[in-house]
């Protein structure tokens, strides 16, 4: 990390302790990869979704070393009910975290991200996320709000260059590369599919006479920060919904950079996610919110027109 403007402490150690997760990590799937050996394990919570013992070591790991920071706190992890941990019986912080995010393709060392958000129960927002890829180099990125009340957004290196994060320039439709999680085939792909309008748009010639628009795969909270990156115009789900741990650290980080985050109704989503008592949590955990986020307010709209046909 660069000297200039440090980042809080909260925040700063929790980038750290996200790196020190990822490098303890990463061989444990590489070896996974190589020798075939995926630690698959029955997935009581969502059947559905892939579970392997990388993804309960990684909710163990992440426990411990956050109470090395914090006195006490409410853990809100995928896997497991959401606890209160310390000697506080109502702790202000809530930290919000998918230990190991596309875990079927982690251990196969394709892609692998890692997510953790603290929430100010307080302030009913979020004040600090990051979000981590495992195998590339563009490594952490994060938000964070400072004691101005401001929030920033950055990206930083595995070799620890600091970068602000912002959206790139306004693009049209036919000219942007839009990305959708698309990979389970009945649940995701054929919604898309379906989607022949936005398609034909997308695919139409931009102003330059070009065929410059693109679709693409993105996994979660990172597909958001690529948004926030300006690696990518959009990412939008309109089939089944992302749940709040797949969501909210890269909502927190769009909107930090810049972006917008609508659901389909063409409202913003807010940051108070309604963490008051562990009920509320529980009952948040199993939300799905379908959205578009953007770089821009017309981007967001200009798809949200075309795939709901208003």
């Amino acid at each position: 990390m660069t000297r200039q403007h440090p980042l809080p402490d909260l925040t700063h150690n929790l980038a750290q302790m996200v790196i020190t997760v990822i490098r303890e990590i990463r061989p444990r799937l590489i070896e996974a990869a190589l020798s075939g050996e995926h630690a698959e394990s029955r997935n009581l919570r969502h059947a559905d979704n892939f579970l392997s013992g990388h993804d309960l070591w990684m909710h163990e790991r992440y426990q411990k070393l956050l109470s090395d920071y914090l006195p006490s706190y409410i853990y809100a992890s995928e896997e497991a009910d959401p606890q209160l941990v310390g000697d506080d019986p109502d702790p202000d912080l809530c930290v919000l975290v998918d230990p190991l995010d596309t875990s079927e393709l982690a251990v196969r060392a394709l892609h692998g991200y890692t997510h953790v958000m603290v929430y100010s129960r307080n302030l009913a927002r979020p004040i600090a996320a990051v979000v981590g890829d495992i195998f590339h180099h563009l490594q952490i990125y994060i938000a964070t709000r400072d004691h101005t009340g401001r929030d920033h957004a950055f990206v930083i290196t595995a070799d620890g260059q600091r970068y602000p994060l912002r959206p790139g320039k306004a693009a049209s439709l036919p000219e942007s590369l839009i990305t959708n999680y698309l990979m389970k085939p009945t649940e995701r792909f054929l919604p898309l599919a379906r989607q022949t309008d936005f398609l034909e748009r997308l695919g139409q010639r931009s102003p330059s006479g070009v065929n410059r628009g693109r679709i693409g795969v993105d996994f979660g909270s990172v597909g958001l920060c690529h948004v926030a990156a300006g690696f990518t115009d959009a990412m939008i789900e309109f089939a089944k919904g992302f749940a709040i741990w797949d969501l909210a650290p890269g909502h927190y980080i769009l909107h930090a950079a810049g972006g917008v985050v609508l659901d389909l109704q063409g409202s913003p989503i807010p940051l108070d996610y309604h963490f008051s008592t562990l009920a509320d949590i529980a009952e948040a955990m199993n939300r799905r919110q379908k959205f578009v986020a953007a770089a821009s307010q017309t981007l967001a709209q200009d798809v949200l027109k075309v795939i709901t046909g208003t």
